[in-house]
């Protein structure tokens, strides 16, 4: 049985990119939001777990076709936390992990969902592993399911970085790939992934 889900954090209003909702925002003509399902869609992560909120009806169609399970933050406006735990409690029995990916990131592929869940697995299966870009840590990280009761004591608009900045289980795998660097912010830092 596969170990490992993928929770993709889509429920944030995405404030920086002005009026017209970020994840539905199109790169080579498919909303963000949707490259980054397919990603998970094709990795062997199982089941893929997509965390809506802002504009949900409008992100669930964006991923419909796509054989994934929706679970709603009706809290979403109170931080990225609140996705998080959501994700987590929309997880079934026996998943030990989940890579956690973010909505806005449409670079991140299958081969490195898969890349980070063998690592994980290979590493002995840490409380995290975060994927390291040129010395900078990156999205997806993938979190153990040990990780869950400090998970649900987050607040506010921070993900785990804050639990894992000191945590002794936290392993650091070095990638080839910038694109765990690349999230989608604004509508020019789209038109860059476009050029």
């Amino acid at each position: 049985m596969n170990t490992i889900a993928a929770i993709i954090l889509a429920a944030g209003r995405g404030t920086r990119f002005g009026p017209a909702p970020k994840l539905l925002a199109l790169l080579d003509g498919t909303p963000l939001v949707r490259h980054v399902t397919e990603a998970a869609v094709r990795s062997s992560a199982r089941p893929v777990i997509v965390v809506t909120g802002h504009r949900a009806d409008d992100v669930e169609a964006a991923v419909r076709t796509q054989p994934v399970q929706v679970t709603r933050n009706s809290v979403f406006a109170d931080g990225l936390s609140t996705s998080l735990l959501a994700g987590f409690s929309a997880l079934p029995p026996g998943i030990e992990a989940a890579i956690v990916l973010l909505g806005d990131m449409p670079l991140v592929t299958a081969d490195l969902i898969d890349e980070l869940a063998a690592a994980w697995r290979g590493s002995g299966q840490p409380a995290a592993l975060i994927p390291v870009f040129d010395g900078q840590r990156g999205n997806p990280v993938v979190l153990s399911r040990a990780l869950e009761d400090p998970i649900r004591e987050l607040s506010g608009d921070a993900g785990a970085g804050r639990i894992l900045r000191d945590h002794p289980g936290v392993v650091e795998w070095p990638v080839k790939s910038p694109s765990i660097l690349q999230d989608i912010d604004t509508p020019n830092e789209l038109r860059s992934l476009q050029i």
